[in-house]
């Protein structure tokens, strides 16, 4: 047994000395600083990587083969459709009543009496306030007394004269006298009718602005305002671009923010004035007013149907993109094949927009498949994998 043991022990040595011990890692072989050790590791890894990928490479072709459409790009699409486009003209207007005015006199002198109070609906061709007269009602008084004279001068003298009495020259004086008198009295009397500020429509005294007493210039003085909401409308500026499209009868709809209201209304008026300066044109918006809640002045939002087109094709503007021409384009799938199928880039003309959709007048028909997710990472034929079809 001991003679065993003896012959053994020389074996192990020899195997220690020879390196049959367990392999050393690498940061054991960076500890001892062996130069030749470490350089010898690192070429054996080496090795040991260039095998793996291609091990991995071979797997990789091979799950290829099996499932090809695993690394194709994925893509959504929506189909373009014809479809009924309005586009409208988004502006702002102010609301406005050409039965607004403040009533000044006719004629000068004290503001004698005011007949109305604010509030107060009147009707028109009614008695607001009366000026006083300067004494023209005397003076019409006494004309009128010699008026009645030269017509009783003249009556007898028509008598006479459709009786042969007298003579010619006397019948026509007595009548030329009273004609005149008669139209100094007319003159007259029309110009005391002046002294009466009158209703011009009929409406509500929204202010009285001079109190009883006051001393007024005729034209000048203001007296009182008067409103009448009935006859309401909205007035807006136009770019003068939209002179063809934006005219007489074209529908409205019309939003007042602060009464969170919207009404459908038509444009009543185009004017054929452009404003040279900033090249814009006005419109009139007729607005009912039942209830009286639409006021002068209050701000209007308009959305006015400047185009329609009975066969439109919209897409998102989002998947337009543009080459270094210039010219827009998108990609549309085509030979689709359950869900693959191949990207096509078609160039395209596009129209007006509307919110975030855009018109596209020429380059898709009726049911091409657009490709909305996905666009900016596809290539013109390259195969695709359609996730969902909107």
């Amino acid at each position: 047994m001991k003679k065993i043991n003896i012959l053994l022990i020389p074996i192990v040595l020899i195997l220690a000395s020879c390196g049959g011990g367990a392999e050393k890692d690498v940061d054991t072989l960076i500890s001892e600083k062996n130069i030749e050790a470490i350089a010898e590791k690192r070429d054996a890894l080496k090795a040991e990587k260039m095998e793996l990928d291609a091990k991995i490479q071979k797997l990789s072709d091979a799950m290829e083969a099996i499932n090809p459409t695993k690394k194709l790009p994925l893509v959504t699409t929506i189909v373009a459709k014809d479809t009924i486009f309005n586009h409208f003209l988004e502006l702002q207007g102010s609301v406005d009543t050409k039965k607004n005015i403040v009533i000044t006199p006719e004629m000068s002198g004290i503001l004698k009496q005011v007949f109305v109070k604010e509030g107060q609906r009147v009707s028109k061709g009614q008695i607001l306030a009366r000026v006083d007269d300067n004494g023209l009602s005397q003076q019409l008084a006494q004309l009128q007394i010699q008026t009645d004279f030269a017509k009783t001068t003249y009556e007898r003298q028509k008598r006479l004269w459709d009786q042969k009495i007298g003579s010619e020259i006397e019948f026509l004086q007595t009548k030329s006298a009273y004609e005149g008198q008669q139209k100094a009295v007319d003159q007259l009397k029309i110009q005391i009718a002046k002294t009466a500020i009158r209703a011009p429509f009929s409406g509500v005294i929204d202010d009285v602005i001079t109190e009883q007493g006051s001393v007024v210039g005729a034209g000048q003085s203001q007296i009182m305002r008067i409103v009448n909401l009935r006859d309401m409308y909205i007035e807006a500026v136009i770019p003068e671009k939209y002179l063809t499209s934006v005219v007489e009868g074209v529908d409205v709809e019309v939003y007042f923010p602060v009464l969170g209201t919207t009404s459908k209304e038509k444009i009543r008026q185009a004017a054929d004035f452009i404003n040279p300066n900033n090249r814009t044109y006005k419109i009139e918006i007729g607005v009912s007013n039942k209830d009286g809640k639409i006021k002068p002045n209050l701000t209007a939002k308009l959305k006015i149907n400047d185009y329609t087109s009975e066969k439109a094709i919209l897409i998102p503007q989002s998947v337009i993109s543009e080459n270094a021409e210039g010219q827009q384009y998108v990609f549309v799938a085509n030979d689709i094949n359950d869900k693959t199928a191949k990207a096509k880039r078609v160039i395209i003309e596009t129209g007006k927009t509307q919110g975030d959709f855009i018109e596209i007048t020429s380059g898709l028909k009726d049911g091409d498949a657009v490709i909305k997710e996905g666009a900016r990472s596809v290539k013109d034929d390259q195969e695709i994998k359609i996730i969902t079809t909107n």
